[in-house]
């Protein structure tokens, strides 16, 4: 039992005359639980990915009955509308306990079930209900028929339960932690379609020698006539000191006071074209003495699992789905479609919301706005024919923020693919330097972040500060990009030529770029210098 319940919120319990065995099958509890409470919980979480929609109506969609020794649970899947004319796809497991038997205080609302009193809760708020899927995962069988599926992944050696815990803040999944060595990240949004994050991390774990990813250990999921959904992946737990982006904020924050420390004049430090890969040997000792050594050997280690990680994902010749292929007609058109309708969504974002910014960041914008036929002429200018290379499986969100430091190296996460996209886009063959242009955007985030955030710690104006970032950025990307070159050429992955590699690479960090910008105009204006520098910086537009 805990000590106090959360239920401020209602005033009195949700009284139902249905017992808890056969809740889900009473079509009274189920619309109460889908109008009434459902709405009133969701709202507020973290997971629920709808809050800038206006929610019309819930309505449960599936659901399926789970018990342990002890206890009756539900797993419901529940659909979303919003009066945008769009739909969500949710995924809750749900207990009902009596208030002896909670282990939390956070519960969903207080409920009457056929006059036994207690509280709706999301079950994986009770242990018993954690220590039940664990046990469902390593006592899986082959074969099941049972609509609800659990897997037990080759790498899986635990045998028995031992404890578990919640990991971290609860972000747009529910991530818990078993026997210390273990996580089951649980999805909140669900897709009727096997979710990417299993799909790639089961790939990697089994049919590839890649071992800088979690090992794919288990998963949930559950078999319906419009296909298999993905409900939850168990991985192996990696011991870490934080994501790079922790580390790269640290070391940029390290490398601007440099500046201080060592009296650099940032006009004499001499500078480098952007994608002119350099070997460390290449890199002058004045931006050695500046920045260190370290951090380039850090970007070299960061760029080989990168190319290692796309080595394997385009290694496979026999499973369709990770097969390399070349470019094509259809694929160019689906690219083209889909940036252009990019490209109007930020520039309409970006004229609503012009009044709102300032200085460089609106010269900026009115730039953008000047050369908006030059941008859009950009992504239609892709000629599929040029293309030489060949087109895989890829991370998707690439930044710093997926990938652990562990010790020396680094582990590679979260192949889930970009939020803003379908499903279906997630699984699209990309080139491999749509990943490596979403790492070099962060790079660029993490030097601006660290100005942004620095509250004129460094004795330098702003310009001088962003000028010492493009030369820093410069740098960063190529050391990255020549390591990565050599380990993907090396390792017979086709990503092209010189010329086609810089088109390519162009083409996404202007894609990336462009798709920044509407979430930074949306929540932080002030950041949309970011992405606006990136954007000039690609098109080589003339600042004065």
């Amino acid at each position: 039992m805990v000590d106090k319940i959360n239920e401020a919120e209602y005033q009195n319990p949700f009284v139902f005359h249905t017992d808890w065995e056969n809740a889900l099958e009473d079509e009274s509890f189920i619309k109460i639980f889908a109008s009434d409470i459902l709405e009133n919980y969701i709202i507020n979480k973290r997971w629920y990915a709808g809050k800038a929609s206006t929610l019309k109506y819930i309505e449960v969609v599936y659901s399926f009955k789970i018990s342990s020794n002890n206890y009756t649970y539900y797993g419901v899947l529940f659909e979303v509308n919003f009066k945008e004319a769009f739909y969500q796809h949710y995924f809750m497991p749900l207990a009902f306990m009596s208030e002896k038997d909670l282990d939390t205080n956070t519960v969903i609302a207080p409920v009457i079930m056929n006059e036994k009193e207690g509280y709706l809760v999301d079950a994986l708020h009770q242990e018993d209900f954690r220590k039940l899927l664990f046990e469902k995962i390593i006592n899986s069988k082959k074969n099941e028929e049972s609509k609800v599926r659990f897997h037990r992944g080759k790498a899986l050696q635990d045998k028995e339960y031992i404890s578990s815990y919640f990991m971290g803040v609860e972000q747009s999944n529910t991530s818990i932690v078993y026997n210390n060595n273990l996580v089951l990240k649980i999805f909140r949004r669900i897709y009727i379609s096997m979710n990417p994050d299993y799909e790639i991390n089961r790939f990697l774990t089994e049919r590839t020698n890649f071992k800088h990813s979690p090992a794919y250990t288990g998963n949930i999921s559950i078999k319906i006539s419009d296909g298999n959904i993905t409900l939850g992946l168990m991985q192996e737990l990696i011991a870490n000191q934080g994501d790079a982006w922790k580390f790269m904020l640290e070391e940029i924050d390290h490398i601007f006071e440099n500046l201080k420390t060592k009296k650099i004049t940032i006009a004499r430090l001499p500078d480098v074209e952007l994608f002119k890969r350099l070997k460390l040997n290449d890199v002058p000792h004045e931006i050695i003495d500046w920045a260190g050594l370290s951090i380039f050997l850090k970007i070299k280690t960061l760029a080989t699992r990168t190319a290692e990680m796309h080595i394997a994902l385009g290694s496979d010749i026999h499973e369709t789905a990770f097969t390399p292929i070349t470019y094509n007609g259809d694929y160019s058109v689906w690219l083209k479609n889909r940036l252009t309708y990019q490209f109007q969504n930020r520039l309409n974002i970006l004229e609503n919301n012009l009044h709102k910014l300032d200085g460089l960041t609106l010269e900026l914008a009115n730039q953008f706005l000047d050369h908006k036929k030059e941008i859009r002429k950009a992504f239609l200018d892709f000629d599929w024919t040029q293309m030489k290379s060949e087109r895989i499986r890829i991370h998707g969100d690439y930044h710093l923020g997926q990938v652990l430091v562990n010790g020396e190296d680094f582990f590679i996460l979260d192949f889930e693919g970009e939020p803003e996209s379908t499903i279906r886009d997630r699984k699209v063959k990309q080139p491999p330097l749509k990943d490596v242009a979403g790492m070099f955007r962060s790079f660029h985030y993490a030097i601006y972040a660290t100005i942004f955030n620095s509250n004129d710690k460094y004795p330098y104006i702003q310009e001088e500060l962003f000028q010492a970032g493009e030369i820093l950025y410069n740098y960063f990307v190529g050391v990255f990009l020549n390591t990565y070159t050599e380990v993907a050429q090396g390792g017979n992955l086709n990503i092209g030529y010189v010329k086609e590699i810089d088109f390519l690479l162009k083409y996404c960090l202007l894609e990336k770029a462009v798709y920044e910008l509407g979430y930074e105009l949306n929540s932080r204006p002030r950041w949309s210098v970011i992405p606006l520098t990136g954007i000039a910086s690609i098109m080589n537009f003339n600042k004065n």
